[in-house]
């Protein structure tokens, strides 16, 4: 039987992982602060926002750093590169489904419970879906007790990052709630990771895409996609300042009511030229 190693490269790719996971995370709930102080089209942009950092950078690419690591004597992997895209959508479709439930949900608790369980649910399928685009020459195992794990890790990951995203606000309190985060998503791929066992290696290749392959373009597009929120992010004014801006409009808008309420009780009280006549005749 083939000797697992998760740790091919050492403690580098779990830290890198971890590192990643934490980027997505971090990214992702500043987008949903900024969606929390928004409204309509613009808040709904801010969600698909998040969605995409948190799934798509907190989550796969996390996965496939992580999956840099693995590897097993005798066992050549290759990677089918459109269900490897597939999973990258499922993780961000899913995380963005979370996202709107909760807020179609006002932010409640059963709102977020259900939108955890569906985006846990979801990141374990893209957890084992990229699993699946992993073509091996040789057969891969799963031990349930591990998989059934993993997935109430992503379901209780998935809530608490919901929850994050409703409550969490201060610099301080982002953080803390990034790295528990990045620690949860890191820590539910490893628990899936290890009960998987390898047996009935053959000797050829598979097809699909190398690890190099994969990798190349992945880092490059990832790293554009989140140079470009981050730059959206810094641009875009905070939740406190999007809310002093907003009820600094509001008593704007209320002054501006008032003063043209008083316009009106004037002209009403002035006489008009019959009331002026009628005044005149009287005299």
């Amino acid at each position: 039987m083939p000797v697992i190693d998760h740790f091919t490269f050492g403690i580098v790719t779990p830290l890198l992982a971890y590192a990643i996971s934490c980027t997505g995370a971090a990214t992702g709930l500043a987008c949903t602060s900024r969606a929390r102080a928004a409204s309509g089209g613009t808040r709904a942009a801010w969600l698909v926002f998040g969605a995409i950092a948190l799934g798509g950078t907190g989550i796969w690419v996390m996965h496939f750093v992580a999956m840099l690591g693995f590897s097993a004597s005798g066992v050549n992997i290759r990677y089918d590169v459109p269900q490897t895209l597939l999973s990258a959508a499922i993780a961000i479709v899913v995380v963005g489904a979370g996202l709107f439930i909760t807020e179609l949900g006002k932010r409640k608790l059963p709102a977020m419970l259900v939108g955890g369980a569906l985006a846990g649910a979801g990141v374990a399928a893209m957890h084992y879906m990229g699993m699946e685009a992993m073509k091996m020459s040789a057969e891969v195992v799963y031990n349930p007790v591990y998989v059934i794990a993993s997935v109430v890790i992503a379901i209780v990951a998935a809530t608490a990052a919901l929850w994050c995203t409703v409550h969490i606000r201060g610099t301080l309190a982002t953080i803390v709630a990034t790295l528990v985060m990045g620690l949860a998503v890191t820590g539910m791929h490893y628990t899936g990771m290890a009960g998987v066992s390898v047996t009935n290696p053959v000797n050829n290749v598979p097809a699909g895409a190398s690890t190099m392959q994969l990798l190349v373009p992945l880092v490059m597009a990832v790293s554009v996609v989140t140079f470009l929120l981050i730059l959206g992010i810094g641009l875009w004014p905070t939740e406190d300042e999007l809310r002093t801006q907003a009820e600094f409009e509001n008593r704007l808008k209320a002054h501006s009511e008032q003063g043209q309420r008083f316009e009106n009780v004037q002209q009403d009280l002035q006489p008009g030229p019959a009331q002026f006549a009628q005044s005149h005749r009287a005299l």
